[in-house]
């Protein structure tokens, strides 16, 4: 069994980054600027806005932080999103999510300029990706590719099972490992609740892409032996032996599915981390305009 380390790849991508963008300092051009958006005091929004705001640091990117508060209506955030939009020294922005319940999230990210969508989560970039065009790919499907491709794992004619069905990434994991290149030309099947025989489906995988969001759903006993899996949850249950009274789990038993595996991403330390990588390698993309041009 090889651990798919997260932490080891989103390092070495940093500092290729990095290295990109010292060569930009060095020919006097834009240096890459991403801005966050961040309303109310959600404390896992917080962990993630800082961690994505320290990666910028790290590669020399610049970056903002917009805080809003927890009352900041629907109509001033859409003015905020706005101005990023019109701004022409900011590449790209996020509005993290989850949002307050009284602002619509469909609405802000609809109003979000797709050529600064360095999520991937606009439609019309959904689209783009999901017709092979050119696009600003979502970040968590886009590091699962980052891994598979850096550990060079065959892809092609292989059976890839998703568990979970969800916009961010479930559907579009799918689709990306169903075209044509490398890594994918998988022959894919999305799983959701109301698969029947769930366990038999997640059995037939030979890569497994677990993204259900609830905490250590696959067993050993649903993983065949030499499966590749990525575990894309982030759980916190409850372990009255970690001072903090919680830990970090996946979507899959890790201790009872490792030993099966051929490679296995572990959580904390796996997709995680290259979520964030995969941001900073579409601010770049954003900034050098390979996308949507300059």
């Amino acid at each position: 069994m090889t651990l798919l380390d997260g932490k080891l790849l989103s390092e070495q991508i940093k500092a290729e980054l990095a290295a990109e963008v010292e060569q930009i300092k060095l020919q006097g051009g834009k240096i890459p600027h991403l801005a966050a958006i961040i309303v109310g005091e959600n404390p896992a929004s917080q962990v993630y806005v800082s961690s994505k705001i320290r990666s910028c640091e790290q590669v020399g990117f610049k970056s903002s932080l917009v805080r809003c508060e927890a009352a900041t209506t629907q109509e001033e955030l859409l003015a905020i999103v706005q101005k990023l939009n019109n701004d022409p020294d900011v590449d790209g922005f996020i509005v993290q999510l989850p949002l307050p319940k009284h602002i619509d999230e469909e609405a802000v990210t609809l109003a979000i300029d797709p050529k600064k969508d360095v999520d991937g989560f606009h439609p019309v970039n959904f689209g783009r990706m999901a017709q092979g065009l050119p696009a600003f790919l979502p970040a968590t499907p886009m590091g699962i590719l980052e891994i598979l491709r850096r550990y060079n794992i065959e892809t092609s004619g292989k059976h890839c099972v998703v568990l979970g069905r969800s916009n961010i990434v479930g559907t579009p994991i799918s689709i990306l490992l169903s075209r044509k290149g490398y890594p994918g030309d998988c022959t894919v099947t999305l799983t959701h609740s109301r698969t029947k025989d769930l366990p038999a489906e997640v059995r037939r995988a030979d890569i497994l892409v677990a993204a259900i969001g609830i905490p250590e759903f696959v067993k050993a006993d649903w993983v065949k032996e030499g499966a590749v899996v990525i575990d894309v949850g982030i759980n916190r249950i409850p372990d009255e032996s970690k001072k903090s009274g919680t830990r970090i789990a996946g979507d899959v038993d890790f201790e009872g599915v490792a030993p099966h595996c051929s490679f296995i991403t572990p959580v904390p330390g796996g997709v995680g981390l290259m979520t964030v990588a995969a941001l900073m390698m579409n601010t770049l993309k954003a900034c050098k305009g390979e996308i949507y041009g300059k």
